[in-house]
């Protein structure tokens, strides 16, 4: 199964043109692109141009508000609770980041929550946006309940992500972007269409026994926290999930646990649901909040420089920061194009197809 390598211009082109046909304004659709492609420039495949169809979906079930009002419903100087009014997280996400980082300007930090809104794409995107401003960004968001917690059979939260980017000063920042299970869920859509089993520790079945098929979900199976199981840390993984569902929906009045609105449009939505929407997490602190920025960059150069020449393992080249593989896999992207399996390629041209938008395929 080969695939076929598209230019960045080609793919923010179409993707901009398609949500434009949805309704979103030139401003929101071209931030919406910038945020699922970056994705793709990444080589989180699972999180770009490949949930674009997913998106479409979530529109046409008038479960995605393309031209939403966003605002800000609760305050204080260095908090706020914002209410995406059922748009892109795409959108919402880097509307409640920038507002984490102005607060953060002024008192030194800035955290806000956010209700209402909708898958919000690749978390990275959004902590770093407080890298220019030498700033921490933090980002969190829950997701559609399909991880089951140590000792469960039952889904009770989403796969839940956590991004922390800390900026350096010659070396590239640190970028820990990572979900609380053992593999996200577009790693088994990605094995799905390559028809590959799952490694073991990713899923289990509806009775709770490890699985590696990746159609698992589908049978009433379940991904499994960080850990895997209990005797490899699963209850820490679990734990982390939770922190993320409780910052997220708990704290804005989000849906949370089981009652989180599913991805995909053709599964039903949940009954009795406490919240509104999908909720997310923002954090930015100043650097110069707790200590001058350049002597804390010079550290964290050093910190960076250290971790990189700690002896390892016989066959292996050197230790990784994280952050390191996406940014190597951007400047090669940027080079050579982003590849796209043909499952996905095929799927974008009927998207375009059915929106009256090109999108060419040889």
């Amino acid at each position: 199964m080969s695939e076929k390598f598209y230019s960045y211009h080609h793919l923010f082109s179409f993707t901009k043109a398609v949500l434009e046909k949805l309704g979103c304004s030139e401003e929101h659709a071209e931030l919406a692109t910038k945020v699922l492609l970056s994705a793709d420039l990444r080589g989180v495949d699972s999180h770009g141009v490949a949930r674009l169809s997913g998106y479409v979906r979530l529109w046409e079930a008038k479960r995605a508000n393309m031209q939403p009002v966003i605002k800000v419903i609760h305050e204080t100087p260095s908090t706020a609770v914002v209410d995406g009014d059922g748009g892109l997280g795409l959108v919402v996400a880097p509307y409640a980041m920038q507002l984490a980082i102005d607060k953060a300007k002024n008192v030194g930090t800035g955290w806000v929550s956010v209700q209402h809104s909708n898958h919000f794409g690749v978390a990275a995107y959004h902590a770093m946006m407080a890298l220019p401003h030498d700033m921490i960004g933090i980002t969190m968001t829950n997701a559609s309940p399909l991880v089951a917690p140590t000792f469960s059979t039952e889904r009770l939260l989403g796969t839940n992500p956590i991004c922390v980017v800390v900026p350096a000063g010659e070396e590239p920042p640190f970028v820990a972007d990572l979900a609380t299970t053992t593999a996200a869920n577009g790693k088994l859509e990605i094995l799905q269409r390559k028809s590959q089993h799952a490694p073991t520790g990713w899923i289990q079945d509806k009775d709770g026994n490890i699985s590696t098929n990746p159609h698992e979900l589908k049978s009433g199976g379940a991904l499994l926290p960080l850990g895997g199981d209990r005797d490899h840390g699963s209850h820490k993984g679990y734990a982390l999930g939770a922190i993320v569902d409780i910052f997220s929906a708990v704290l804005s009045g989000a849906n949370y646990g089981p009652w989180v609105p599913p991805f995909p449009a053709y599964v039903p939505m949940p009954t009795e649901m406490p919240g509104k929407g999908i909720g997310h997490f923002f954090g930015a602190m100043r650097i110069d909040a707790f200590r001058p920025s350049e002597d804390f960059k010079f550290h964290m150069d050093k910190w960076i420089r250290r971790f990189r020449s700690a002896k390892t393992v016989d066959g292996e080249e050197q230790v990784l920061i994280p952050g390191d593989p996406e940014r190597e896999m951007e400047q090669n992207r940027l080079e050579t194009g982003i590849p796209l399996l043909p499952a996905v390629a095929e799927d974008l041209q009927y998207l375009g197809e059915k929106l009256g938008v090109s999108f060419e395929i040889d």
